[in-house]
């Protein structure tokens, strides 16, 4: 009856916004608030914005942003239903004391909000559903021409991956040498740069690709620094860095799908010391008033992930099958961002095969980790073309992918999204191998046999419980029902070929 009540009040209070020509947003998107002031002087240092929402129970502190032409925005995301009222604060008389409010309603069916650890070794959505990250790669696709922006959209519209690390600089390197589509600072290429002054249409063009990858379920893992650089971004000072990690947040924060990583391959960048690194860390932590997820990416120097601002691991790293190591030391969710590619370049971390790059997704995962992909797939001769090619990696730039491994990786993201819960690492006995195996509870199990090609194995199962196997060819992505129930000591028949795995449900 309580229930009732309140729900009933809930919607004559909507009903009533509604009548009052209230705006709306719905929980976890953006509500954004714009502002006409100075155009002057510098905005982007000498004027400052902030918004207070408040709604019977929460008071967020929201930082503004110069949007260039004399307009300022405030982003912010509500993640209670319910009235939200505001107030902006300024040393801008005409951006000062700005009041008012709107209604967020209910989030829709497929909107589960931001991504949160759960759990330790897990992440989750804000409302409680699970998350896998199943990632990519694909660092300068934002900065490429609309086509080849919109052509990547298009890949990633057939779902293999629901993360994707992106860098927010644009990135100079082999396959890379093309000039971004606008610069991130007022001033002419390579080098001279007011930075001071940043540039709204950078920026908004990064916010447009984040959106676009919202409205597929996409994580956007966004690097704010790297070190391919031929303009100078990745040896800033402070004061600069500051500028810059401030105004990402006040534009990019507020959307649900973001996460920050500091860097790709920090220890690559000399220009930076371990102190701005748990600067920059503290930063977002303190900053960013939704609390995404923070990360730091290595090169040959894994960072000391005990620092109780970064949220989850991300290693680069090529034995996915160690991941247990790292969530002991940790006790935080491990992603081994980058773990070679599948391709065919000239550079050793770039010529995986598909099947390689697909046994270390599964190694990954039935050890507890998550696994990100690359490619790296020339489709002129790579000896000829080498690193001087124009081709479009995706990478790189993003585009169309051409390898093997993308397909079976979205096989056993479905494999892995159908388990009844959080997977967790379990060790079955199989014959006189340990192989390792993910489990929930008692009611579930995934073991993958490595590239092994074992024709029959005794599994150890729990005497009390029956049991139903299927047969899984993570190669040839097929899924076989094998005859009759299992429990306790179980001998199952095997194919005798690599990329075997068994799927083992306990009957209701």
């Amino acid at each position: 009856m309580k229930k009732n009540i309140i729900l009933t009040l809930l919607l004559l209070m909507v009903c009533q916004s509604i009548a009052l020509g209230e705006n709306k947003t719905e929980k976890w998107r953006v509500f954004e608030l714009t502002l006409k002031g100075p155009s002057k002087g510098n905005p982007f240092t000498d004027n400052q914005l902030r918004g207070i929402f408040i709604n019977s129970k929460d008071t967020v502190s929201v930082a503004g942003f110069y949007d260039g032409k004399g307009i300022y925005k405030l982003r912010f995301m509500p993640s209670r239903e319910g009235k939200w009222t505001y107030r902006t604060y300024s040393n801008v008389k005409t951006l000062n004391g700005q009041k008012g409010s709107f209604i967020c309603i209910a989030p829709e069916q497929n909107n589960h909000g931001p991504v949160v650890v759960k759990d330790s070794m897990h992440f989750a959505y804000a409302d409680g559903a699970r998350y896998c990250p199943f990632g990519t790669t694909c660092y300068a696709w934002a900065h490429q021409r609309k086509s080849l922006i919109d052509q990547t959209i298009k890949t990633l519209s057939a779902g293999y991956f629901n993360k994707i690390r992106m860098c927010i600089f644009p990135k100079s390197y082999d396959w890379n040498h093309n000039e971004p589509l606008y610069y991130p600072f007022e001033g002419s290429a390579p080098t001279n740069w007011d930075y001071t002054r940043l540039n709204p249409d950078y920026f908004r063009n990064m916010e447009s690709c984040i959106k676009r990858l919202d409205s597929l379920g996409i994580e956007a893992d966004l690097i704010v620094f790297h070190p391919y650089d031929r303009w100078g971004f990745s040896k800033m000072d402070r004061k600069t860095d500051d500028l810059y990690i401030h105004y990402i947040i006040a534009r990019f924060a507020a959307y649900k799908n973001v996460w920050w990583s500091m860097a790709n391959e920090y220890d690559f960048m000399p220009a930076k010391k371990l102190d701005d690194w748990n600067h920059y860390l503290e930063m977002f932590a303190t900053n960013d008033p939704y609390n995404h997820l923070r990360s730091i990416h290595n090169g040959s120097i894994i960072f000391d992930h005990k620092n109780k601002n970064i949220t989850h691991v991300s290693l680069q790293r090529e034995e996915t099958n160690e991941a247990y190591k790292y969530l002991r030391m940790y006790h935080k969710p491990v992603s081994y961002d980058e773990c070679r590619y599948e391709g065919n370049i000239n550079w050793s971390w770039g010529d995986l095969t598909g099947e390689e790059m697909t046994d270390k997704f599964w190694r990954g995962v039935v050890n507890g980790a998550y696994v990100g992909h690359g490619e790296t797939i020339l489709t002129e001769n790579p000896v000829r073309f080498g690193k001087d090619s124009d081709d479009e990696l995706w990478w790189s730039k993003g585009g169309v992918l051409r390898g093997y491994s993308p397909a079976r990786i979205k096989f056993l993201k479905q494999i892995i999204e159908s388990a009844p819960g959080d997977l967790m690492p379990a060790t079955i006995t199989a014959s006189w191998m340990p192989y390792h195996a993910m489990s929930y509870k008692s009611d579930f199990y995934l073991i993958y046999f490595n590239r092994d090609q074992p024709r029959s194995q005794i599994l150890n199962l729990p005497k009390d419980k029956n049991y139903h196997i299927d047969l899984i060819d993570a190669w040839g992505m097929t899924i076989i029902p094998l005859n009759g129930t299992y429990s306790g000591e179980s001998l199952v028949q095997l194919p005798g070929k690599p990329f075997t795995s068994l799927r083992i449900v306990k009957q209701m």
